[in-house]
């Protein structure tokens, strides 16, 4: 099953990254297939009566095992409630809607995408209402436990509602702070190899091992493959050097996660991540709380005049730093700065429980999409491309999904201030490029933990705190409101 996983996700790189734009058909047809077999591998009576049998003799097993088996059992309780025939609609359906949502997104027209949601979305809620009614949970929320297990929608409410509170004020101060230091505008182009060049060191320092996986070109930035074959993508601009880099660094949080579960554990279910949220902590931890941070950005500045030949007043540390940390009501998500991407998530959890539910029509999308930024962030998308069309994951039929990258910026910093007061020489070290001590705490009180640990669990033995919205609160306030790097 392993080896199945491992080949689906890397037909999915595949077809993001070098399939021909007319192959979705051909590829929708063979994930549909590797996807009904990795399913009748796993509902087989034979699994159930092997499974049984060994919690029927937990005692002589060690702690990391009996995880296993319960992990196993979750990923067989979760496929036995979805019928195969749905598995495979699905992929179909989800391979047709990716290509025709990058059509859509590349002419700007949503008109192009809707029909394939609207499909996708009936297949999506057979498949919440038959998982709610196996797990005895409310759809939207058996499809958030299928990417966060262990988190609901009373802690998503709960952190939201924390943040809903003092993040918008909080805005409103740091723009205003802000707005008395103009940038220094950045001029000339940028070359896609210099760019990938930069990408690869920062990525070799990280610790990101290419004789086990690639850097690539994508649509969307993502990261698939499995530890020992990982493959990430980022997205360049010939415009703006920092969009490419970053989206490397959050791609690498997810890689270096795969990369640092026990070698032991790597074919069986207890070597995975513990869910997205964790997954997407480890990737906005890189890319947000270090990456724009004044230690990192001093080891990075002499690589920019390396690999870019680039001087002047707008690449002095300062105006660097101003660049990386101002603070805007903007448009999309992905270039979002650390205070505000959190009110793009509660956007986009707001739409798509709308959507399962019935209460938003697909037609609709596109206008509630608008009003919503209007009333978030002051500004309507000039067109679908920058608006309800920016994101690849309704596409993939991943409802439930955009919550774990609030938690996981909660997550984050939550990780940052345990890690901090544990390391106090880490800003030292990263100012050196050196990683050794981030990953090595982080090996130890994440990635070494892999699924043995509910996330609510995981989090409490890191940082001695429960899952909440305070540590990042106190961070924002810190970097932000308070001092100056």
């Amino acid at each position: 099953m392993h080896a199945f996983r491992g080949a689906l996700s890397l037909l999915r790189w595949d077809a993001a990254v070098m399939m021909p734009r007319g192959s979705s058909e051909v590829r929708g047809e063979q994930l549909a297939a590797l996807e009904t077999e990795y399913h009748a591998l796993l509902t087989a009576p034979k699994v159930t009566r092997l499974l049984d049998r060994a919690q029927a003799n937990e005692r002589g097993l060690e702690d990391w095992q009996v995880s296993n088996l319960r992990e196993m059992r979750r990923q067989r309780d979760h496929a036995i409630a979805t019928p195969a025939s749905l598995i495979s609609r699905l992929a179909k359906a989800a391979a047709r809607a990716e290509n025709q949502w990058a059509a859509a997104r590349r002419e700007n027209n949503f008109a192009l995408f809707a029909p394939h949601l609207e499909e996708l979305l009936l297949l999506v809620r057979d498949k919440a209402a038959l998982l709610g009614q196996a797990l005895n949970l409310p759809p939207y929320d058996a499809l958030v436990d299928e990417f966060s297990p262990g988190v609901g929608t009373a802690d998503i409410d709960a952190i939201f509602k924390a943040l809903s509170r003092r993040l918008p004020g909080m805005i409103n101060e740091a723009i205003e702070a802000q707005a008395s230091t103009a940038l220094a505008p950045i001029s000339g182009k940028f070359p896609t190899s210099k760019q990938r060049a930069l990408a690869v060191e920062v990525m070799k320092a990280l610790g990101f091992p290419f004789d086990q996986g690639r850097l690539d070109e994508s649509e969307h930035p993502f990261t698939e493959g499995v530890a020992g074959d990982i493959r990430v993508t980022t997205r360049f601009d010939a415009n703006n050097p920092f969009d490419g880099l970053l989206g490397a660094l959050h791609e690498t949080g997810h890689a270096m996660y795969d990369l640092g579960i026990p070698v032991g554990w790597r074919d069986q279910p207890v070597g995975r991540d513990r869910g997205m949220a964790l997954e997407e902590s480890q990737s906005l931890l890189l890319e947000m709380i270090i990456g724009r941070g004044a230690p990192f950005l001093r080891y990075l500045q002499p690589l920019l005049q390396k690999h870019l030949g680039v001087s002047g007043p707008e690449w002095e540390f300062d105006a660097l730093y101003a660049r990386l940390t101002r603070v805007r009501r903007g448009l999309i998500r992905v270039d979002a700065d650390e205070m505000s991407y959190s009110l793009h998530i509660m956007q986009r959890y707001d739409i798509e429980k709308q959507l399962l539910s019935g209460k938003l029509a697909v037609r609709h999308l596109e206008e509630s999409w608008n009003s919503g930024m209007e009333q978030r962030f002051g500004t309507r998308p000039a067109g679908a491309a920058d608006g309800c069309l920016q994101d690849v994951h309704w596409a993939l039929g991943s409802f439930g999904y955009f919550p774990s990258y609030a938690l996981g910026m909660v997550i984050a910093a939550q990780l940052w201030e345990s890690l901090h007061a544990q390391l106090p020489e880490v800003e030292t070290q990263l100012a050196q490029g050196d990683f050794a001590g981030v990953f090595g705490w982080l090996r130890e009180n994440v990635h070494g933990q892999g699924a043995k640990l509910p996330v609510k669990e995981l989090i409490k033995q890191a940082t001695g705190q429960p899952l909440g919205a305070s540590a990042l609160l106190r961070y924002l306030q810190a970097k932000y409101l308070a001092a100056a790097p």
